[in-house]
């Protein structure tokens, strides 16, 4: 019942990370709820497709999309009210990065999958929606970002698992993969984390030969 519970709160977290992107970019409102329910959705419907979950989750409890939708009704209420604070979308999306990574991470291993699939599902539940929401949106996805993203998502599922094979209780690892995932997002966010940029560099051809082929 709790981790139903968190996975509602994450849901919501989600939706309203999606209605503030759709809200910045001008959407109507039939945009806004298509980009809160393909942010807070988007993940945990590929991952029950990718591991033969039937139903999907939100086709079988119709709680789900209720929850998006209130979720994007009473963000856009509060946009028109009030001021949006400018990191609040990536605040709001840590949150929801970290519940659903750790609820992708915990159906995987219930359903005893290895430890990479674990790993990959819980990533990929956490930051699918994300991703879907940002290519709706215009936006350069925040995966692809040189920002701390999925490396939070892969710290929080791969701590969870670590914990959880320790002996801990699945609650608490739970909740440890959470914390992992959100200090590692808000460090980027607020701190400036990233992970080494590689660039290429194109260098510029050298005098002396370009006079030498003259």
């Amino acid at each position: 019942m709790i981790l139903y519970t968190l996975d509602l709160f994450g849901v919501a977290i989600f939706a309203v990370s999606g209605a503030l992107m759709a809200a910045r970019k001008e959407l109507d409102l039939l945009g806004v709820i298509v980009a809160a329910t393909v942010t807070a959705i988007g993940g945990g419907t590929l991952r029950d497709l990718l591991l033969d979950r039937n139903p999907i989750f939100w086709i079988a409890d119709p709680t789900y999309p209720t929850v998006i939708l209130v979720a994007a009704l009473l963000t856009l209420f509060y946009t028109r009210h009030a001021r949006v604070p400018e990191r609040a979308l990536l605040v709001a999306d840590a949150g929801g990065l970290a519940l659903f990574t750790l609820s992708g991470a915990s159906i995987a291993a219930q359903l005893g999958l290895p430890a990479l699939s674990v790993v990959l599902m819980g990533t990929m539940t956490g930051c699918a929606g994300g991703l879907l929401r940002d290519v709706l949106c215009n936006e350069v996805p925040l995966i692809l970002r040189r920002d701390v993203y999925a490396t939070a998502a892969i710290a929080g599922a791969g701590s969870y698992l670590a914990a959880q094979r320790l002996g801990v209780d699945d609650l608490v690892a739970v909740l440890l993969g959470m914390a992992v995932v959100i200090v590692l997002r808000i460090m980027a966010i607020y701190r400036g984390l990233h992970l080494p940029v590689f660039p290429l560099h194109d260098h510029p051809p050298d005098d002396h030969s370009e006079s030498d082929r003259q």
